[in-house]
């Protein structure tokens, strides 16, 4: 049984597409530049963030760590 006339179209578009996957030219893989989705102030901001709640976090364990009045004891 033949196949209409508008998925036989389809089929061709397809197969002359496939040998063209990957192909890139030259200019329009230079253009492309590698940026990062997060900027650099976020990162330095979160990473501040981070270390300055940790600090304070040792900060408040020595605060409240028992003192050793006697230590032979």
């Amino acid at each position: 049984m033949a196949l209409p006339r508008n998925i036989r179209n389809r089929a061709s578009k397809f197969d002359k597409n496939v040998t063209k996957r990957g192909n890139v030219p030259i200019g329009k893989a230079a253009e492309h530049e590698d940026e990062f989705p997060v900027s650099k102030a976020l990162i330095a901001f979160l990473l501040f963030v981070m270390v300055g709640s940790s600090l304070v976090q040792i900060f408040n364990m020595f605060k409240t760590a028992p003192i050793a009045l006697n230590p032979e004891e």
